[in-house]
């Protein structure tokens, strides 16, 4: 059997529901029989990697959230730390974010978060993907509403503080999940 490893961080579950729906595509071909291998897929919050044994995963991917326009510093501390491990297998890094939303930022080499956050490691994932993320402006305390608000206002983005919206290609996430499962 293929074991698949996702260490996710999220700020606000969006990511985690991303995982989710990548588990599901990628364990969807041990269910129709199609001859694909037996896949098992793993999913944990990065800052919980301590408690599995990393090297038993054939494959690792990690996925994060940006919030105002970083990923969070535990995402770089875990990549550091096991860098070896990491480019010892079949590996990817996806990001998500709202600026995602508009086609020409929704690409690996047209996405500015995605572009910093290469800079700013020396791992090079094998693959890379960037989906955009959920606005839920509700669910916001006082001071995120106001702050992705103004955001979004420079960004010609929903400033409504009523407004739920998904921004999610889904299809993007099922094609992701394709790609890992065959990597």
């Amino acid at each position: 059997m293929t074991t698949v490893l996702i260490l996710y961080s999220t700020t606000d579950g969006h990511t985690l529901k991303i995982c989710r729906r990548l588990k599901e595509c990628i364990e969807e071909a041990k269910q129709s029989g199609a001859h694909q291998p037996e896949i098992g897929v793993t999913i944990l919050p990065i800052e919980e990697h301590a408690q599995i044994d990393l090297a038993s995963f054939d494959k690792i991917v990690i996925g994060a959230s940006i919030r105002y326009g970083k990923h969070r510093p535990c995402v770089f501390d875990f990549i550091e730390g096991h860098l070896p491990l990491l480019d010892s297998k079949p590996n990817a890094f996806f990001t998500v974010n709202i600026v995602a939303r508009k086609p020409e930022k929704n690409r690996p080499d047209t996405n500015p978060y995605m572009r910093k956050f290469l800079q700013r490691t020396r791992w090079r994932p094998k693959n890379l993907a960037v989906f955009a993320g959920k606005l839920d402006y509700p669910r916001y305390g006082f001071f995120d509403r106001q702050m992705i608000r103004l955001i979004m206002l420079i960004t010609k983005g929903p400033t409504d503080p009523a407004t739920v919206r998904e921004f999610t290609d889904w299809d993007s996430v099922d094609a992701f999940a394709r790609l890992v499962r065959a990597m």
